[in-house]
């Protein structure tokens, strides 16, 4: 029993038990259920543990027992700030088992302040988290800082994982607690996703086991994957797109290999040593591993036979060279909210992969609605807001109900605030976003935040921050500024208060515009556009700029 706001209801209830593809299983007892079939088969493996499903389930209970100790209750919130480690799906796990809701979206590029905030947000009741991780981490402690947050019970204080690690748990000792069984529901939150705000309050997402799990059950039927497969997954675990492929695992019982490749690492050899089946990434990696091979003069990745593209649209180039090598692409659209809605199957002309992002799962379904009145649908081949409801639609936005009402329409459509169109057969094809953001390498980058703190600088009148153009990573964020009469500010100035005022590092403008004039709309607001359509027309070069923070 918990007393989280949420929108399930019966009626919802009713419908997604009916589709088959909510069912009475927690993630956890899908886990205890692979461990019964395959104790000994791997679960998760990183560059130095193969930890299998037995050893998983064990470690996960043994988490959910310390946690009882420590006094947490269904319902309470589970911090975890990690890097990709084997202990983000342990916490996960003993999450479920107990009823506790699980946040590993805390990501790399967060600060310590931002960290701190959030934790205050969910009223965290724990927090697992590693020793010197995150954007400011050389600077600041996120153990010194959570000292006054009064709903914590638990902290575990990892260290970087050291070379010997070879358990599922290499943190802390835990604590015992009397045995008890599992209390968890499947549609009960599991899950908190905080959404990349545009301001500093970002929405926090709630799934239950069910959501999560619909999801994963249409995309391992749609392509085939089962317990023989070998699923990789490139982004980060703390990402909507790589929490999914530990969900995904869990259902199929099958070896989920982690993304901590070192720098330089060769990307082809350890999908090729690990027996890698199927990818996920964005087209960033995408490219490199295509760089990779042409180097090598290779021309078959292992075993690999599909790769899912998400973050941005795959150049065509980039989905002819995969299919040479025998690998077909899976082109996608998804949000946290919903999980990954929309992909292409494995039979989909190769023009259906690069010129749309798929058909929605079953399970799912979407619909065009009016910009101007989201009660209005529209018919195939119009432009307008998508619109979604289905299994794997979240319970609504934790402790929001102010958004969670303005999220749907009067028939209980999800809006997305996606822009775009759906043709007869049922493909989708993204125009634009309503949201103004920008992707680099699959990395959400919110211009309003960047925006906000350049124009607290004194010297600052007007700032926008636009999207540059990069072959590699899709977009790299320009800065332009107009400074005030007067008043001189170099782009490395800028960039150290942009630090100073919390932006991460990983959010940094990497090109500068020093402009006389930012032009205004009618309304007073900063005409971007107009900026952004002379950098594309080559009548204004950004400056590459790059920031070091300082020893």
């Amino acid at each position: 029993m918990t007393s989280l706001l949420t929108t399930l209801s019966p009626e919802r209830l009713r419908q997604g038990y009916d589709t088959g593809f909510w069912q009475p299983h927690s993630l956890h007892a899908r886990a205890v259920a692979q461990a019964a079939r395959a104790p000994d088969s791997i679960a998760m493996r990183d560059r130095q543990r193969a930890i299998t499903w037995r050893a998983m389930v064990d470690a996960a209970d043994a988490l959910a027992a310390d946690l009882r100790a420590a006094g947490l209750r269904p319902g309470q919130r589970v911090a975890v700030w990690l890097p990709s480690r084997i202990e983000t799906l342990v916490a996960l796990l003993a999450c479920s088992r107990d009823g506790l809701v699980c946040c590993p979206s805390l990501h790399r590029d967060h600060t310590v302040g931002e960290v701190v905030e959030l934790l205050s947000r969910m009223r965290a009741a724990a927090l697992i988290a590693e020793e010197g991780y995150g954007a400011d981490a050389s600077r600041h402690d996120i153990f010194a800082r959570i000292r006054d947050i009064p709903s914590l019970k638990r902290v575990h204080q990892m260290a970087k994982l050291s070379p010997d690690a070879r358990q599922a748990w290499a943190g802390p000792a835990l604590a015992t607690a009397t045995e008890a069984a599992p209390v968890g529901h499947p549609d009960g939150v599991l899950y908190l996703a905080f959404t990349s705000g545009t301001t500093a309050a970002p929405k926090g997402v709630m799934h239950s086991d069910n959501t999560v799990l619909a999801n994963a059950r249409a995309i391992l039927a749609d392509w085939s994957l089962d317990a023989r497969d070998v699923i990789a997954t490139l982004s980060p675990l703390s990402h909507n797109l790589g929490f999914g492929c530990m969900v995904m695992a869990v259902e199929a019982g099958c070896e989920l290999v982690l993304p901590d490749l070192p720098r330089g690492g060769s990307l082809l050899d350890r999908l090729v040593e690990t027996g890698t089946t199927f990818l996920v990434g964005v087209p960033t990696h995408a490219i490199d591993l295509l760089s990779e091979l042409k180097r090598r003069n290779a021309t078959r990745i292992g075993a690999l036979r599909g790769f899912r593209i998400s973050g941005a649209a795959a150049p065509p180039q980039v989905v002819a060279d995969l299919l040479a090598h025998g690998v077909t692409p899976q082109s996608g659209y998804g949000m946290t909210e919903a999980c990954s809605t929309h992909y292409t199957l494995p039979g989909d002309d190769p023009a259906l992969i690069t010129g749309s992002s798929g058909r929605p799962a079953p399970g799912y379904e979407i619909q065009v609605v009016s910009r101007d009145d989201p009660d209005q649908a529209l018919p195939p081949g119009e432009v307008g807001q998508i619109a979604g409801r289905g299994t794997s639609l979240m319970l609504g936005y934790f402790d929001d109900q102010a958004s969670t009402e303005d999220s749907f329409n009067r028939a209980g459509w999800f809006l997305t605030g996606d822009l775009g169109w759906v043709d007869e057969g049922g493909y989708i094809r993204i125009t634009g976003r309503k949201k103004d953001v920008i992707i680099r390498g699959g990395h959400n980058i919110f211009p309003a935040k960047i925006e906000t703190l350049a124009m607290q600088h004194p010297a600052i009148a007007r700032a926008a921050a636009l999207p540059v153009a990069d072959a590699r990573l899709g977009e790299k964020v320009c800065l332009a500024v107009m400074r005030r009469p007067g008043q001189e500010v170099t782009a490395e100035a800028l960039l150290a208060h942009l630090d100073a005022a919390g932006l991460s590092r990983y959010d940094m403008p990497e090109f500068f515009l020093d402009l006389p004039e930012i032009p205004l709309t009618a309304s007073g607001k900063i005409l971007k556009r107009g900026v952004a359509a002379e950098v594309e027309a080559g009548r204004l070069v950004p400056v590459p700029v790059r920031w070091s923070a300082p020893a």
